[in-house]
């Protein structure tokens, strides 16, 4: 499977205007009524120090938290996201940015609303969810994180804070990782072992009994996503897709390497322009591939209502 960019690229010109909450406020972290101060697997990122963080996603999964940390719902969801990062073990480290004192990295991230939570694995972005969400769905979504992770070989453990960058925390102080479903835990040890098809096999029986089983549902795009990228060069498939502009496998491997490195606009962008002109059955392959893509982001991520739209409107 083609892996990630190794030397981060991201853009930290400009700013974010975001605009005032009106919603109640939180004392500061670390003070009664807060989020808690940062520590274990929890570190308060600054310009100064985002660089690092982006190069450490490339031994170890990271997920940004971009905040305002003084507003109750933001403050709420630092802290259930701390605990599950402590619950973690180092799985991954937990990046908080308060988005008003560095507007450079939130614009890093095209961020225009707080709170919002993105992925960095091996130097690429990875959009995950904003706004509030409960603690379980919040497990499931970082459990495809580390799925993500696996795949492009990002397997190290987050040192804790005040540990040293190579040693590893005793087995005893590793709190053990949150239950999964049954049928999700298979899904996700078939995935371990690099068995895609068993993994396809658990989300369709997941869905089946429960055919409302979201999770299962992003699940099963997901692995279609690292079952289809597994064995593709980045470079080869796009030089392919620039020397056959109308192949539309080579456009499909293209958009799928993109929406893995977190190119989502770029994947969006690549199908949709596609659906005109093309034949009844491509239209209908687009779609579904594009139908996968949203059902990996979820219906909370902006970009794809706007993407639902344009589709829509290019079908019919």
């Amino acid at each position: 499977m083609s892996q990630p960019s190794q030397q981060p690229n991201f853009d930290v010109r400009g700013a974010v205007d975001l605009s005032s909450l009106n919603r109640p406020s939180a004392p500061p972290p670390g003070t009664p009524g807060g989020a808690p101060e940062a520590g274990g697997y929890v570190v308060d990122v600054t310009e100064e120090s985002f660089p690092q963080l982006v190069q450490d996603s490339t031994q170890y999964p990271v997920v940004v938290l971009l905040w305002i940390p003084t507003d109750q719902a933001n403050a709420q969801l630092g802290t259930e996201l701390g605990t599950i990062a402590d619950e973690f073990g180092g799985r991954f480290l937990l990046g908080r940015v308060d988005a008003q004192t560095y507007p450079q990295i939130a614009a890093a991230f095209q961020v225009e609303s707080v709170p919002t939570v993105v992925a960095i694995v091996g130097g690429q972005p990875v959009p995950l969810f904003q706004g509030a969400a409960a603690g379980d769905q919040i497990r499931a979504v970082l459990q495809q994180v580390l799925q993500i992770a696996e795949g492009n070989g990002v397997t190290g453990r987050a040192p804790a804070q005040g540990a040293p960058a190579d040693s590893e925390a005793p087995a005893e102080q590793v709190a053990p990782e949150p239950e999964l479903p049954p049928l999700h835990q298979e899904a996700y040890d078939a995935i371990e072992r690099d068995d895609f098809d068993a993994a396809v096999a658990a989300y369709e029986k997941a869905i089946k009994q429960d055919p409302r089983d979201h999770l299962a549902t992003a699940g099963l795009a997901q692995v279609g996503l690292l079952r289809r990228t597994r064995d593709l060069d980045l470079q080869a498939a796009r030089e392919a897709a620039a020397a056959r502009p109308t192949d539309l496998q080579a456009q499909l491997d293209v958009a799928d390497l993109d929406i893995l490195g977190g190119k989502v606009e770029d994947a969006f962008g690549r199908l949709l322009d596609l659906l005109a002109g093309s034949s009844a059955e491509d239209k209908e392959t687009l779609r579904r591939r594009l139908v996968d893509y949203f059902e990996i982001l979820g219906p909370a991520d902006p970009r794809v209502g706007k993407a639902r739209q344009l589709l829509a409107i290019n079908l019919y």
